[in-house]
């Protein structure tokens, strides 16, 4: 494999054994310790070989990103890949041969035309001009033909890759796990929908382009040599013969273009990368404003919006502008390389032209088969930039999917530390049997938690900020994957999370009370009842509407909503991490009062700051931070002070 060397992390970071190798060979091989046909196991974790310079671990890593990507993206050609992949690509392939052909016969074509015209044969020129449509016909109906199965090959391509990336992205919580892990995988909404259009679109381009150039050189290059023969030269009085001189001349000039274009656009990929991320941060700048506009309206922060969409806009301008220098390079020599191209064979050819060993309809088939041959070797000079556009692409995806490779590796071995998930013995809801949650990086957040909820139990985990609570709740949810010890739950159980910042999503109010059911999965009646149970009771005409409600509602109501979809879905278990935040205490107290009321066996665990919700709760477990992570210092009976609580409202009352 090309690339440089790689070396498995070892758990204890010891260098794993094996001899020596030159620096050399250490940046021109990859090793991989296992590749996916699309959905199988990601390739091993690897890290750059300490003993390489910044610069080769640079090169390195992209190599090896290019790599990446290719691993999974060939897979659509696999075993688990798209059925109809290898017909169309057999199909696209044997159109090529066929439209080189009929290069070929328009060639022949164009020096039998200019030989008539040279006789004045008018005979043969009617002939041959009656032959000409038929080709052009064939032509272009060989290009259409070759259009329609290359964008359906991207088009297919692109749809495989997206799906499993995608499928990859949301399983198991990693789409939200990846926020909390570090990796050069920002925006992976952009890296999906646009980087991997790029990168499953320019390699057909690509290839394509380059069959179709091998076979138009390899063909042409012939039909130069039988028609241009030896040219011989006299200098100093002495006689040079040169063999092939069209052919030898097509690729020296080839080469210069080709080299001048690398030379020139050697910045072009590096250019492209920083570009594309640019205007990746852009959108995600813009995006973010979009989001969180209301608060941004209410602080009055629209000029410090405004600075920071300048200064990320100003680096897009910047790096354009780099990129316009590079574009505009390379225009030069692409252009040069265009003009000169039908003018060199001509200028060859006249001197045997002119003293008739070469016929007018030979020069011209010459310079239509230079111009042909130079068109091939030339693919380079023309596509330069597209490829360099692809190789950023190809390693934002493969970033994305080397952090989805890392998140999956530590769901599926024992090397990192993943709190296991089962079921509870006998009656018990939930137990954490000596639970512990780390940070991706080994860092305790909490250390040995042991607790078990009974059936119908309403838990309060209390603590001061910074203790642990929410993540301890994460990890009860199963969103928060690092850490040992086991979460266990009563089997057949359903849990439901209900965060301080509801999810609202995009379509009807209906969508957005039955989220994460179907809409239709409850009737119009059973809605309004249960927007009726939260005080939502004035939305009840608005059901079928379909607005951005993310944007219309306002805190309380979007917690007010959530309980709703409590009142739908009915589950066993509720995990309420903040979930009442932007109510005040009366609307508090109705809604806890409202959800212990219609679901009077649902087990409530839940994480808040406000005192009044002990009077809801029959246990309290609270955690407090210590060096080392936060440990659970206390867990009290909260029946004797709830009952004391309600009397002294009844006394007030």
């Amino acid at each position: 494999m090309s690339g440089a060397k790689f070396k498995p992390k070892s758990v204890d970071g010891a260098k794993p054994r094996g001899a020596e190798k030159s620096r050399q060979e250490k940046a021109s091989t990859v090793e991989v310790a296992s590749e996916v046909d699309g959905q199988g196991a990601p390739p091993d974790f690897i890290d750059p070989d300490p003993e390489l310079t910044p610069e080769e671990a640079e090169q390195a890593r992209k190599r090896y990103l290019l790599r990446r990507f290719w691993i999974s993206a060939r897979g659509y050609w696999g075993r688990g890949g798209d059925r109809l992949a290898w017909p169309f690509s057999i199909g696209l392939l044997i159109l090529i041969c066929i439209n080189v052909g009929f290069q070929y016969g328009i060639n022949v074509w164009n020096r039998a035309i200019f030989d008539a015209i040279e006789q004045r044969n008018a005979r043969t020129v009617y002939f041959l001009s009656a032959v000409f449509l038929p080709l052009v016909l064939g032509s272009g109906s060989l290009v259409v033909a070759q259009v329609f199965l290359r964008m359906t090959i991207q088009r297919r391509w692109r749809s495989w890759l997206t799906t499993a990336v995608i499928a990859r992205w949301l399983a198991n919580g990693r789409y939200y796990q990846l926020n909390l892990v570090g990796g050069d995988h920002k925006n992976p909404e952009a890296r999906i929908a646009e980087d991997l259009r790029i990168a499953t679109e320019s390699p057909v381009d690509f290839i394509a382009g380059v069959i179709s150039a091998f076979l138009s050189a390899s063909t042409f290059i012939v039909v130069l040599w039988t028609i241009g023969g030896a040219l011989t030269l006299t200098i100093a009085g002495s006689t040079v013969t040169v063999p092939g001189f069209l052919v030898i001349t097509a690729v020296l000039y080839a080469a210069i273009t080709s080299t001048s274009m690398a030379l020139i656009g050697r910045r072009f990929v590096h250019l492209s990368e920083e570009k594309n991320q640019a205007e990746a941060e852009f959108r995600y700048t813009l995006t973010r404003v979009r989001e969180n506009g209301e608060s941004i309206a209410l602080l009055g922060g629209e000029e410090e919006e405004r600075s920071g969409i300048d200064k990320t806009f100003a680096n897009v301008l910047r790096q354009w502008a780099l990129l316009t220098g590079q574009h505009m390079r390379t225009a030069l020599v692409s252009q040069g390389s265009s003009l000169f191209a039908p003018i060199v064979p001509v200028l060859l050819c006249a001197p045997k032209f002119l003293e008739g060993s070469m016929t007018l309809g030979q020069v011209m088939q010459a310079a239509s088969a230079f111009a042909i041959v130079q068109g091939a070797f030339g693919w380079l000079v023309d596509n330069y930039p597209r490829l360099a556009d692809w190789n950023a692409c190809a390693r934002r995806i493969a970033s994305l999917m080397m952090s989805l490779d890392g998140l999956e590796r530590a769901e599926q071995s024992d090397a990192f530390g993943r709190i296991r998930r089962g079921e509870t013995e006998g009656d018990a809801m939930l137990s954490l049997n000596n639970l512990s949650v780390s940070l991706d990086d080994g860092t305790a957040v909490v250390k040995e938690t042991e607790v078990v909820i009974e059936p119908g139990e309403r838990v309060l985990v209390a603590g001061e900020s910074g203790s642990g609570k929410s993540t301890l709740v994460r990890a009860v949810a199963g969103l928060w994957p690092w850490g040992d010890g086991s979460v266990n739950f009563h089997a057949d159980r359903r849990l439901f999370m209900l965060p301080q910042r509801p999810y609202i999503p995009s379509g009807t109010l209906r969508r957005a009370v039955a989220y994460p059911g179907a809409a239709d999965n409850w009737t119009l009646e059973n809605i309004n009842a249960a927007l009726d149970k939260v005080g939502l009771d004035y939305l009840n005409g608005k059901i079928e509407e379909d607005a951005p409600w993310d944007q219309t509602l306002s805190g309380g109501e979007k917690q007010r909503l959530a309980f709703a979809r409590l009142l739908l879905h009915t589950p066993d278990i509720i995990v309420l991490d903040e979930a009442t935040s932007a109510l005040d205490e009366k609307s508090q107290d109705k809604m806890m009062e409202m959800l212990i009321h219609e679901l009077p066996k649902v087990t409530i665990i839940s994480v808040a700051h406000r005192a009044e919700l002990e009077a809801f709760h029959s246990r309290k477990i609270t955690l407090e931070r210590r060096e080392g992570g936060a440990k659970l210092v206390s867990d009290i009976d909260l029946g004797q002070r709830k009952s004391r609580r309600n009397l002294l409202v009844r006394l007030l009352r």
